[in-house]
């Protein structure tokens, strides 16, 4: 990654309503980006421009409003693709978010998939112990429902994934890989590539849990040679409710819907159906379409009228000018957080192994009353286990404080959060 041009962040933060409303008497300080993020008026005014302008079902009405929504809808589809570098549109199914993405190719591969795709009793599939929820709890309840196994990757001491580990857990009833791209907790990068590589070679699929990179840093599903990604839209400026399965379309093709009912049918009689084309054979009943667009953006081919989504938000940007300042940032935060006494970092201490995370805690201090003194003082942090348990416990910890930062987030501020910590540590206030 090349120098960047720094962002021209208030000018960025004039177009974020929320972060001009006072937390209790302070000036916002919105870190938990990890959990969701905030929207920028371009997507609010996005939204309402649908609802009053192109407000209709989509693939079904042939009037022009029904017509003019799903063509926008679609569109939505394309700038999604065009976004991670997928070969094509139908390769990018829209569902309610990560979670809902990874439990479809779960179900669908362990219930519905035939042939070649098919896990049975057995089988095996690979996660790692940072996986957040959405990537661990739907194959062990799966797993356990159709005798497959699940083994499962440990991490380095340094917050890495152990590479040694996974490959040796790796063998010829391994069906599936599950890995996310960058851990929730630890900030850690995986190199996928090299995690694809080496599944494939063991003939195993991979599925990538892209909930805290694509918001972050350039994704190319192509060259990251994965066959499944997920990823949300509320972590990238667009509403909640919408979230993306990519598959690459030979695999999408094979696979039997996770969802019954319509939209995703191709003919229906009283003993037998058939499934839509993709991607909608996955999409079954109303989705929710203004999200979708609010998401990917489109224009009206009637009007010209533009619907700015996330993605062209982020585009704007350039997505490795939003790597470039969360690096910087975090690189601040690191550092002045692990000059304090009592405060212990987890996760990977070289900047270019580390996304825009960073998780920790202080020797003797509830991580949850620490997140509400930081609170008082106008800070948005997490704390808690993060939806990973299982990753908490391996580092010995039952929760930690995640300071998340994004696009709209300044040194200053940064400056702000560590004096705000300083304080609470330095006065022994927990």
């Amino acid at each position: 990654m090349g120098a960047q041009r720094p962002l021209d962040i208030p000018s960025i933060r004039e177009d974020f309503p929320a972060l001009s409303v006072p937390a209790n008497g302070r000036p916002l300080v919105y870190l938990d980006n990890a959990t969701t993020t905030q929207r920028p008026r371009q997507i609010l005014d996005t939204l309402v421009r649908f609802y009053t302008r192109f407000n209709a079902n989509i693939q079904r009405s042939p009037h022009a409003l029904g017509q003019a929504a799903s063509e926008l809808y679609q569109q939505a589809h394309a700038a999604a693709a065009r976004f991670i570098g997928a070969r094509s549109w139908r390769e990018i199914v829209f569902l309610r978010n990560t979670t809902e993405a990874i439990n479809a190719v779960a179900v669908s591969l362990l219930r519905g998939a035939s042939g070649s795709l098919a896990i049975r009793a057995g089988d095996e599939i690979v996660i790692t112990v940072m996986e957040h929820h959405s990537n661990l709890v739907p194959w062990q309840a799966l797993c356990a429902e159709h005798g497959v196994h699940v083994k499962v990757a440990v991490i380095a001491a340094d917050g890495s994934l152990d590479m040694d580990s996974l490959c040796a857990l790796l063998g010829p009833r391994t069906r599936l890989v599950c890995c996310t791209h960058v851990s929730n907790v630890l900030g850690t990068v995986n190199a996928i590539s090299r995690i694809a590589e080496i599944a494939h070679s063991a003939g195993a699929l991979l599925l990538v849990d892209g909930a805290q990179s694509v918001p972050h840093m350039p994704v190319n599903v192509q060259k990251l040679g994965c066959d499944f990604l997920a990823f949300s839209g509320h972590k990238m400026l667009a509403p909640f409710g919408i979230g993306v399965l990519y598959g690459r379309e030979e695999l999408l093709q094979q696979m039997s819907p996770f969802l019954y009912g319509g939209g995703m049918i191709e003919s229906v009689t009283l003993e037998r159906c058939s499934w839509n084309e993709l991607p909608w054979k996955f999409e079954a009943g109303t989705p929710n379409v203004a999200a979708g667009i609010a998401l990917g953006g489109a224009i009206d081919r009637r009007s010209g009228e533009r619907l700015v989504g996330a993605i062209d938000y982020l585009e704007a940007i350039g997505m490795e000018a939003v790597q470039a300042h969360e690096a910087t940032i975090l690189a601040r935060l690191y550092s002045g957080l692990s000059s304090m006494r009592r405060v212990l970092l987890y996760g990977p201490q070289a900047s270019g192994c580390r996304a825009a995370v960073i998780s920790f805690s202080v020797d003797g201090g509830d991580p949850l009353v620490i997140a509400m003194l930081l609170d008082s003082r106008g800070f948005a942090v997490r704390a808690g286990g993060h939806c990973a348990y299982p990753l908490a416990s391996a580092l010995g910890v039952e929760g930690t404080v995640r300071v998340s930062p994004y696009i709209y987030n300044s040194e200053e501020e940064t400056d702000r959060f560590l004096n705000a910590v300083d304080d609470i540590v330095s006065g022994d206030l927990v």
